[in-house]
């Protein structure tokens, strides 16, 4: 395992980092109440050193009534007291940056909790009622809700006060939109992105980046109007404009939760004056299949080239099925409309090509964000129906399974009560599959084949690929092969039969065993030089 090293000091970091996901709820457990905290994270820095990640990207550890996760804020200066303190945090982000690892922050500019000290203003018949959405309903007697809009997790995007006006949210109720139009508003999310850089943090990464806009007369929707109502609207760009002069008075970076098919429209959030980079949910929504995958990642590299920003690779998130499951379904595609995937088949399929698709992934051109747990190969999780939290589960009549599936607490110790989470007598907020032990890091760490051993030694290897761009090379069908300008090569075979390998000076890493004969068997990936 390569040791840790200082953070490097290039303002051009984020450009080919490799950044690690932390949800605080379900990372590791300090206090042994069986929710995660920020004492839990301290705890793991030199785990996380060991891995060899040069960022974490936090979600939302803010002061939260914890309706959606902490995605609804009802303080973005105070850390929720389930996780620490304002104190701690900034104990963590100095102490993480001691050990070469920078901080990045989750900010929910969209809404806010209906606990926020604005909205229950704006109930209460205030000012703020400016800064969201109000309006009186349709109907005779106002009891229609403004537009048809839809909620992001089901259901109608309003609902209605007993003074008979609605207001807006595009995701539960209790995440009441902004009126982005509002100067304070803008004025207050420029300060709070002042606040934590003034506190460390290296970077901030942007949820539903594509959404604060809304067309001010609050039309119904209509199939394929553009501009869309609420999703990529022109004014969100000099918005972003004001934030990137903000960042760029502290040295910090932007990545933007930017969900768009138009690859033109999307590049345009990383102009130069506004996001530095975006996540690529093409790639990681993309089946497992060669032509595809180069396709995905020649459409990726072509949006990125004009406006000069980084290709930001990802293969799972808080959001989304876990990549072990995902990639063990007869149909790895992804469906926008539902966000779900194909229905379930083999796990040590899912297993293999996860795998693969790791090393893969790290040898690409760009930063790479790798979510908790995914170093550990654990899969979805199916929580019973009694146990589940996440709000679109509820707001889908129970059809929605939710996303608790993949934000289960780690596991850490096979033989420690709930697999050394936390505390022995407490149970985690999420329970964990009888199975859990298997995964946990105290078996892997000092196993040569697991999953945990592979993403220490390819994060660590990668640099072997050098900064330069990539070049396809040939390849069987099935198969994708390419190098990076002064670097190694990268052979991933997809195809369900082993293949000979490109002549080579000495095999660097590989996801799985060679088959008898010395090919590289199907769902394989090999690093050459």
């Amino acid at each position: 395992m390569g040791q840790p090293t200082p953070a490097r000091n290039d303002a051009d970091w984020w450009r080919s980092a490799v950044i690690y996901q932390v949800y605080v709820r379900s990372f590791a457990d300090g206090d042994g109440d069986g929710t995660g905290d920020l004492a839990g994270v301290r705890a793991k820095l030199p785990y996380l050193a060991g891995l060899g990640v040069d960022a974490l990207w936090f979600n939302p550890w803010y002061l939260s009534p914890m309706k959606d996760g902490g995605y609804d804020v009802a303080d973005y200066r105070a850390i929720d007291p389930a996780f620490g303190t304002l104190a701690e945090a900034e104990k963590l982000i100095a102490e993480a940056r001691e050990t070469g690892i920078r901080t990045i922050v989750d900010i929910v500019p969209n809404h806010v909790s209906d606990q926020h000290p604005w909205f229950r203003a704006a109930l209460a018949g205030g000012p703020e009622r400016e800064l969201f959405h109000f309006r009186p309903g349709r109907g005779a007697h106002g009891e229609l809700p403004p537009n048809d809009w839809t909620s992001e997790f089901g259901g109608p995007a309003w609902t209605r006060l007993p003074d008979g006006d609605w207001y807006l949210h595009l995701f539960a109720p209790e995440q009441p939109d902004l009126n982005w139009a509002h100067p304070v508003v803008r004025q207050e999310h420029e300060d709070i992105l002042r606040f934590w850089f003034e506190r460390g943090v290296a970077g901030v990464r942007i949820d539903s980046a594509a959404l604060l806009v809304k067309d001010p007369r609050l039309p119904d929707f209509v199939a394929g109007r553009d501009p869309h109502p609420y999703v990529d609207r022109d004014e969100l760009h000099d918005i972003y404009r004001g934030w990137r002069a903000v960042a760029d008075a502290y040295g910090g970076v932007f990545v933007g939760e930017v969900w768009l098919p138009d690859t033109e429209r999307f590049a345009r959030y990383l102009r130069p004056d506004e996001l530095h980079s975006a996540f690529n949910f093409s790639f990681m929504t993309c089946p497992w299949d060669a032509a595809r995958l180069r396709a995905s990642i020649d459409d990726t590299l072509a949006e990125h080239t004009p406006v000069g920003a980084p290709a930001t690779w990802v293969l799972c998130n808080h959001d989304v099925t876990r990549t072990v499951t995902r990639y063990g379904r007869a149909d790895t595609g992804f469906d926008f409309a539902t966000k779900t995937f194909g229905t379930p088949t083999d796990l040590a399929l899912g297993t293999r090509r996860a795998r693969a698709a790791a090393l893969l992934t790290l040898a690409l051109p760009g930063s790479v964000y790798l979510y908790q747990g995914e170093e550990l190969g654990l899969p979805e999780v199916e929580v019973a129906p009694e146990h589940i939290q996440d709000p679109m589960h509820a707001r889908s009549g129970g059809v929605d399974p939710g996303r608790d599936g993949c934000r289960v607490p780690l596991p850490w110790a096979a033989d420690e009560p709930y697999a050394g989470f936390g505390s022995r007598d407490t149970a985690p907020w999420l329970p964990q599959p009888d199975d859990w032990p298997s995964y946990a890091v105290d078996r892997q760490q000092d196993d040569p084949g697991s999953m945990l051993t592979l993403y220490r030694e390819a994060i660590r290897m990668r640099p072997a690929f050098g900064d330069g761009p990539l070049t396809w090379l040939p390849a069987p069908d099935g198969v994708v092969h390419f190098s990076r300008e002064g670097g190694a090569r990268c052979l991933v075979n997809l195809s369900g039969t082993p293949v000979d390998l490109p002549e080579h000076t000495r095999v660097l890493l590989t996801s799985g065993p060679p088959a008898a004969d010395g090919r590289l068997p199907g769902d394989t990936a090999v690093w050459l030089v």
